[in-house]
């Protein structure tokens, strides 16, 4: 599916990630703060109504995938077409931009994307994963990854100190090029190898990659992918559903990490 709006993506995420190709960017507009609308101004069931109206009006493709409450009154929090939305409850303004929680010191996310993103990723089979276990883990983070994306080599070549720190990595496969491209091809390749985890971690090495064919969850996991909001290679998520960025180094992921702990 082709991108249709442009994602804005905020901080080490913008940095740190290798960006799926989009298409030209709808245009959207924020709203000054002394604007917002005030909260509780319309009932919840409303605002959705309202705010699907509004997204139809855009472009009446837009394949809307889940509407909850902003984390921040006056605005639904949408995903559409795996893109992050927040549309104010009069369907007015659209904001692109990740909103971020100086309090709380992280990107800012509502409770029910949370628990979407969190049934959606629980989904994903323990077979149809790349899993780099740690020998006592304490954390597991989900990684959808690319093989020729730098910031996913990077990320690979951290493993083994995740590994000791008690974070098991399992990836699952999100050809940033799209289905169809090479990237998809070898990424098929490596995961029908007899043995997954030496196949990706070769090809994340630069080596050239056997053709295999085989039933596969690529497709399925690329697609689930962008249902979730991602838009770029790597993409971590915690196993509560925070997406916790691009590349992070092993400090600073078993930091956020422990911190969501608590």
């Amino acid at each position: 599916m082709l991108r249709v709006i442009a994602v804005a993506l905020l901080g080490a995420l913008s940095l740190t990630a290798c960006a799926q190709p989009t298409a030209p960017a709808a245009r959207s507009s924020t709203m000054p703060a002394a604007a917002a609308p005030a909260a509780g101004a319309v009932s919840p069931a409303e605002a959705e109504k309202t705010v699907r109206a509004a997204l139809q009006s855009l472009n009446p493709k837009f394949q809307v995938d889940f509407i909850g409450a902003a984390p921040f009154p006056g605005f639904r929090e949408v995903l559409v077409g795996g893109q992050v939305l927040y549309v104010s409850d009069d369907g007015r303004y659209l904001v692109q931009d990740q909103p971020y929680d100086i309090q709380a010191r992280r990107p800012a996310s509502s409770t029910a994307l949370l628990g979407y993103r969190k049934q959606k990723l629980d989904g994903i089979a323990k077979g149809d994963r790349i899993i780099f276990a740690a020998a006592n883990p304490k954390h597991t983070i989900t990684v959808f990854t690319d093989i020729e994306c730098g910031y996913c080599r990077k990320l690979h070549q951290d493993v083994p100190e995740l590994n000791r720190m008690g974070i098991t990595v399992e990836y699952v496969a999100f050809p940033r090029m799209g289905l169809g491209s090479q990237d998809y091809t070898d990424m098929i390749s490596v995961w029908c190898a007899v043995d997954r985890r030496k196949a990706l971690t070769s090809a994340k090495e630069g080596a050239a990659v056997t053709p295999k064919n085989c039933t596969n969850p690529v497709a399925m996991q690329y697609t689930l992918g962008q249902q979730i909001g991602v838009s770029g290679t790597p993409a971590i998520f915690a196993a509560d559903g925070t997406q916790l960025g691009g590349y992070i180094a092993p400090a600073q992921m078993k930091a956020a990490l422990e911190k969501l702990a608590l």
